[in-house]
């Protein structure tokens, strides 16, 4: 179980478990005993390349409410929120205990003032064991980062950068308002502190080989994150990609090299990073394309044959270099 004074956490072997990487749930239940799962939340903040204050327009694939569900109804009190989230995850799965995820937007844009009372509220719900909470690495000074350092002495605690890529090229067509080195940066600030490390990475980014993506995985390795969420880029409507595909202007890439490239990155991430996710979807409301990746169980399957198929497992590579 996870000890809040030591801040330490288990880390069974996933292979033994028959898995071929390193997934969330399995995770989740070597950390808390059980079964967790998350719970939307949103908390109404923007983002810096949305009001302004780096760029304007947003990134380039980005309508928040088609990624979080928190963004799909009226706004309520965070621990409304809690209370419905809760319950509608209960209706699914049988779960009892809970991560509050500020997902939506950049979760650390405000002054530490206004973070706080936020950050604590779910904290007193009795089935809340851990929170997590998303942004962008230059969203994180100092102060921010003392606070969340204080968050995770009190629970266990996961903070989501959106590195994306660590193509400074990419980072430019998306309008990300800033390059790799804020990541690297966030992550120098970020280190040995009391929480866990997210990065999520899109793979099929225009303009980047297959090698280019598997360069993103070596440098996550070398920066030794803690988990990452690892998804297909695709389109939503009422974005500049949607826009831009219905010109003809960009590409989606197909399901099989999709595959390839995610067995491919997982055989580079060292076995002790948790796999949070391996695709992504959107609602069909608001879904353009690609059409294959709406059924994430079909994708998740041929992840897991092409691993079978190659007799490999996450972190093959790394093995096989003697790291």
């Amino acid at each position: 179980m996870y000890n809040v004074a030591t801040r330490k956490r288990p880390t069974p072997n996933w292979r033994d478990a028959g898995l071929r990487y390193h997934t969330l749930n399995h995770h989740f239940k070597g950390v808390f005993g059980e079964r967790v799962q998350k719970v939307s939340l949103d908390a109404g903040f923007t983002c810096p390349n949305v009001d302004g204050s780096v760029t304007t327009g947003g990134c380039t694939f980005c309508d928040n409410r088609s990624f979080s569900p928190s963004r799909r109804i009226p706004r309520q009190d965070i621990m409304d929120q809690l209370d419905v989230g809760i319950t509608r995850l209960q209706a699914f799965y049988n779960v009892k205990k809970f991560i509050a995820y500020f997902q939506p937007a950049t979760n650390t844009y405000a002054p530490v003032e206004k973070l706080r009372p936020l950050y604590e509220a779910p904290l007193s719900h009795p089935q809340v064991v851990g929170m997590a909470i998303g942004t962008r690495p230059d969203c994180v000074a100092d102060d921010v980062l003392d606070l969340l350092d204080e968050v995770a002495e009190k629970t266990y605690l996961s903070v989501e950068y959106g590195m994306q890529t660590m193509h400074d090229r990419s980072l430019d067509w998306m309008n990300r308002g800033h390059h790799h080195d804020a990541f690297l940066d966030a992550m120098h600030r970020s280190k040995d502190r009391g929480f866990d490390i997210c990065a999520h990475v899109i793979l099929g980014l225009p303009g980047e080989s297959h090698e280019d993506m598997l360069e993103t995985a070596r440098e996550l390795a070398r920066v030794k994150v803690d988990a990452v969420k690892i998804h297909n880029l695709y389109a939503v409507k009422n974005t500049e990609l949607a826009d831009q595909l219905k010109r003809g202007e960009v590409s989606m890439l197909d399901r099989d090299n999709y595959v390839r490239a995610v067995v491919e990155f997982l055989e580079l991430t060292p076995p002790a990073v948790v796999v949070e996710r391996v695709s992504g979807d959107a609602p069909p409301d608001y879904f353009v394309a690609p059409q294959w990746c709406q059924d994430k169980p079909a994708v998740r399957d041929a992840i897991a044959a092409e691993m079978e198929k190659r007799d490999t497992w996450q972190g093959a590579a790394v093995d096989a270099e003697g790291g």
